[in-house]
């Protein structure tokens, strides 16, 4: 696990960004690991202005995203699949039949998770997943539980998830679970980059990067990663 500071979220996004452009030049058909919040944008405008420049493509790209809310259409503005539209793909000339989200109104939820783990294998594999971190923890919607979760699978998300989460809801109650790729799911992806921005992050932080293996802090399990490296601000790397 490498672990690199910069200064503002905007140079975390530029560092970030640049990976993703040359993993994607050096491969074009290259299967990418995306993320929703705060912390990717940056990354994803450095992307898209790429691509405005004419240095990148994702033509040819496949992407997974992490993870979406159960109980909400796919076309609502909160969705993270509207997130994806908005932020990155609108933004680009990605081909829509090459992204793939988990849908968290299947009726057969444990189905949808398998077919989702399968069509990532049936890609080859994640080449380039970009995560986030909860001020838990969490990775993807992996909440702190007492095992690492292998597989995709829906889950009931925690108050602290929702309390951070409900600004993006503004008056309407947020979904309360979800579905996302398991612990292990992430792991098999060949290269991992995490970004966390901002002092709320950095108990989280020094418990992933310096505190035990352990499952009630999910994102420790990138301790395990052979391809790992944490991109932080001086904020979330304070008590580091």
């Amino acid at each position: 696990m490498e672990v690199i500071v910069y200064n503002t979220a905007e140079e975390i996004g530029e560092a970030i960004g640049k990976i993703f452009v040359d993993t994607v030049n050096a491969r074009h058909d290259s299967v990418l690991g995306l993320a929703t919040g705060a912390s990717p944008i940056p990354t994803y405008n450095y992307i898209a202005k790429a691509y405005q420049e004419g240095r990148v493509s994702l033509r040819d790209v496949t992407t997974f995203n992490l993870d979406e809310y159960c109980d909400l259409p796919r076309e609502d503005k909160n969705s993270f699949y509207s997130f994806m539209v908005e932020n990155l793909f609108s933004r680009t000339d990605i081909d829509m039949n090459k992204v793939h989200f988990l849908n968290g109104n299947a009726e057969d939820i444990d189905a949808e998770c398998a077919r989702y783990d399968s069509a990532i294998e049936a890609a080859g594999g994640i080449d380039l997943q970009i995560l986030g971190i909860g001020t838990d923890g969490h990775i993807g919607f992996n909440e702190p539980d007492d095992h690492f979760s292998e597989k995709s699978f829906r889950i009931q998300l925690e108050q602290s998830t929702i309390d951070s989460n409900q600004k993006y809801f503004g008056d309407v109650p947020m979904p309360r679970y979800a579905v996302t790729m398991g612990t292990g799911i992430i792991l098999k992806a060949r290269r991992i980059v995490l970004v966390a921005t901002g002092e709320s992050k950095a108990e989280a932080v020094q418990k992933m990067i310096q505190g035990p293996v352990d499952p009630h802090c999910p994102a420790s399990a990138l301790q395990e990663h052979g391809d790992t490296v944490i991109f932080l601000d001086k904020a979330a790397a304070k008590l580091l």
